[in-house]
């Protein structure tokens, strides 16, 4: 298959008084001599050990985070981190706040693509490790050309790709915010850069990249997905649900926004997050985006490898921890642990840092959404029986709203 590069630039126009999105995909492309395109389905190379994906599983990514600093503005807090997971989390299960704003016409194509995201909690020597790196690195900014992604650089070396979405956010030269590689990217380098205030909703981010939606942009095309209007006048994605358009919009425009292009009167989907509008103006992936995201985790596709990444459960850890990797200390979120995991027949409930279990629902999914349990939970502590589940995978979620937590259950 050809190899696809996408690198994404944000340019901020200062002099009209606005900002506007650009991509450097090709010229990047040309200098690490990939392709720039290619729009079909990331498919790699069949193992016999690999699964597929059951239909509507949702697919649980962990993430590390290398913060690289060379300022303290620059060294963003973990409430930051956090709040750009909780974007990613929310666009890549339609669960957005915004995605009211979907004009009628678009939400029937709209999609819950079913993939979310954890904060890793074991590195690559399989040891309790937050997955937020922090490194001091005399380099004042970096460029589209992966130095940030080399200790020897000034950077900080990837964790292993095939188990860590690996996420640099640091400085970056001129006006480029943000860029993404391929799915089938070489391994130390596959991952995605983001400028520093650029990243997240809370913190030092600045208008109008401060709704984290350059992340969640960046994180399809390393999904395999490419913009919208197809990186040419009139041009194609390759993807059904998603109309021509003659180019990229820019800031906000009103619906219907119409071209010379345009299929019908419905004209351009500048609302979908691989357009180029501003972060407030996305809220929305197609169901034909969704699938072609989803592929790259087929048995088949480049990046079936996470399917077995359980780096999101510290439970998992194998090895002491390491006092060479020491880890900013910061006021821990309440979370859940599933002890064992995977489990046989009984599994406890774990509350940390202060999560509340006491009249909680808990509730078991198959991995395509049908409901096997539910309970309310009723002590701080919480032991359930699972004997009577088949061996596989489930999403155990407990509580509501912001109090929500969703987890990967293993059962042997």
């Amino acid at each position: 298959m050809k190899s696809l590069l996408i690198s994404c630039v944000l340019l901020s126009i200062t002099t009209l008084g606005f900002a506007q999105r650009s991509c450097g995909s090709t010229e990047y492309a040309r200098r690490m001599n990939y392709n720039v395109f290619s729009n079909q389905d990331n498919l790699g190379q069949t193992s016999q050990t690999a699964r597929d994906t059951f239909a509507n599983e949702i697919i649980t990514i962990p993430v590390v985070i290398h913060v690289l600093y060379n300022n303290s503005t620059q060294n963003i807090s973990d409430a930051q981190v956090m709040s750009q997971l909780r974007v990613l989390n929310e666009d890549f299960r339609r669960l957005n706040a915004d995605a009211s704003q979907t004009p009628e016409a678009f939400k029937s194509s709209a999609a819950d693509c079913r993939i979310m995201f954890c904060l890793a909690q074991v590195n690559p020597r399989g040891a309790a490790q937050k997955g937020i790196v922090r490194k001091f690195t005399n380099r004042t900014s970096f460029s589209v050309d992966d130095d940030m992604k080399f200790s020897a650089a000034g950077g900080d070396d990837a964790w292993d790709a095939k188990k860590y979405l690996n996420i640099w956010v640091c400085n970056m030269q001129s006006n480029s915010i943000g860029y993404a590689t391929p799915p089938n990217s070489e391994a130390v380098r596959d991952g995605v850069v983001i400028q520093y205030d650029c990243f997240g909703t809370v913190g030092t981010v600045r208008y109008p990249f401060n709704k984290g939606r350059t992340a969640t942009h960046e994180i399809a095309h390393w999904m395999g997905i490419s913009h919208i209007w197809g990186d040419n006048s009139c041009g194609s994605d390759g993807i059904d649900d998603t109309p021509r358009q003659s180019n990229y919009n820019s800031n906000c425009p009103s619906f219907p926004k119409l071209s010379s292009c345009s299929p019908n009167a419905n004209g351009d989907m500048f609302m979908n997050f691989m357009d180029y509008t501003n972060d407030a103006c996305m809220n929305m992936f197609t169901n034909g985006q969704k699938q072609r995201m989803r592929n790259v985790f087929s048995g088949t596709g480049y990046r079936n490898s996470f399917l077995k990444s359980y780096a999101c459960d510290s439970s998992l850890a194998t090895a002491a921890p390491s006092v060479t990797e020491p880890v900013k200390q910061e006021k821990p979120l309440p979370s859940v642990v599933i002890y064992p995991n995977p489990v046989q027949e009984q599994m406890q409930l774990m509350p940390v840092n202060g999560y509340d279990l006491k009249g909680k629902t808990v509730s078991i999914y198959t991995p395509s959404g049908v409901l096997m349990s539910t309970r309310i939970l009723n002590a701080s502590t919480n032991k359930i029986d699972v004997s009577t589940l088949k061996q596989g995978i489930y999403v155990l979620k407990i509580g509501d709203n912001n109090d929500r937590q969703v987890l990967k259950l293993i059962k042997n």
